[in-house]
């Protein structure tokens, strides 16, 4: 019957239809193999080269404060806590141990942010990051930030790879340059499993039927992290609570919705081609932005047949509609924190000149079945 019913719908869609098709699915698979996987594999090995680097600089950090031990590890080629923000700059997340005595308090104030609280005043002796927590109980990001700095500029000077690593001046940030041409930002952060904070709280949304229940369960359980790093809401506010905030972040959440069908592969392609023709003066659109519209476009097409891949190209231009309606009204809104806009502090000129050359990408798209030979 299933056989009867394949037969007869294939006889339904004119043949001139169904070879566009098939020659988009071998024109993206060229792609796949050629560029993208030429990507993948210049970014697996710039990555080792980096994490020796950065390893070797926690190791003397670790020496000079053992609170901060390293959590980059090695496992068969992957680092646990590493993004790549683009093949040429990084972020490795240190887990840091004991959030005990802490309190997460979410209660909407900052987008993207949240604090954690003593739970108890009178068990502020009780914690491991005693000198970092504020007279009013918080325990501040940036004063953890700040001794991280000291601590990895003093081990960049010690380690046996200081003559090809910089400390970057400048920024409150921990970021290394790399023999000139890497940038790795090293992220004190803490694991918040089994917690969900409540800014995220309207996800899923209930009339939309992807993920499934048990997708979302495994993700809630999994949790968030918070990083110590500059709070994209924040920029250009000077608020005492700025300092102390730790930004949200969902990295493992958005990898586990993004396995199964051609998800994953689809992100590849997104990136790539981000590479090759969106990286833009002001940086309007990174690999970043092309994952929130990925999950986006999951809710707009809930079905696993959705994401075979004879609609990998379907998918692709639906996030490149997107990302244009996006440039054009100046916000792309978070995934999981629809209140954060993740183009917050880009020039309205960078973003209008994006989506420009984004429109002309996917006109090239639509128009010419060919177009990946020469993207």
């Amino acid at each position: 019957m299933t056989a009867v019913a394949n037969s007869t719908s294939r006889m339904l869609v004119p043949p001139d239809m169904l070879t566009a098709q098939t020659k988009m699915v071998y024109q993206l698979n060229k792609y796949y193999t050629e560029k993208v996987q030429a990507r993948k594999l210049q970014v697996s090995k710039t990555i080792q080269e980096v994490c020796r680097v950065v390893q070797d600089v926690l190791k003397e950090v670790e020496v000079q404060e053992p609170r901060f031990i390293s959590s980059l590890s090695d496992y068969n080629g992957r680092y646990d806590g590493l993004e790549v923000i683009s093949p040429t700059e990084f972020e490795v997340v240190i887990y840091l141990n004991q959030m005990g005595v802490l309190n997460f308090v979410d209660d909407g104030t900052l987008p993207g942010c949240a604090v954690l609280k003593l739970s108890d005043g009178r068990k502020r002796s009780m914690s491991l990051w005693v000198e970092f927590i504020t007279a009013s109980g918080y325990l501040s990001a940036r004063k953890m930030r700040s001794r991280f700095q000291t601590l990895v500029a003093q081990a960049c000077d010690k380690c046996s790879y200081r003559d090809s690593v910089k400390m970057i001046a400048d920024t409150t940030e921990v970021k290394l340059r790399i023999r000139e041409r890497f940038i790795v930002q090293i992220t004190p952060a803490f694991k918040c499993a089994g917690l969900w904070p409540r800014s995220a709280a309207h996800w899923p949304l209930p009339q939309i039927p992807w993920p499934h229940p048990n997708l979302v369960v495994e993700v809630k359980t999994e949790g968030f992290d918070l990083l110590s790093k500059e709070c994209i809401a924040l920029q250009g506010k000077q608020s005492a609570m700025e300092g102390d905030a730790w930004a949200l972040s969902f990295l493992e959440a958005e990898n586990r919705l993004l396995q199964g069908g051609c998800r994953k592969r689809c992100l590849s392609i997104l990136k790539t081609l981000r590479d090759r023709h969106l990286d833009l003066p002001g940086n309007p659109v990174t690999s970043y932005h092309m994952k929130m519209l990925l999950l986006y476009e999951c809710e707009k097409h809930p079905r696993e047949t959705e994401w075979d891949e004879s609609c990998i190209a379907d998918r692709i231009n639906g996030i490149f509609l997107q990302l244009i309606s996006c440039l054009q009204c100046r916000r792309c809104p978070h995934y999981f924190l629809p209140n954060l806009d993740l183009f917050k502090g880009k020039s309205p000129s960078a973003l209008e000149n994006a989506a420009k050359q984004v429109w002309r990408l996917t006109r090239e798209m639509l128009t010419n079945s060919r177009c990946f030979e020469k993207l």
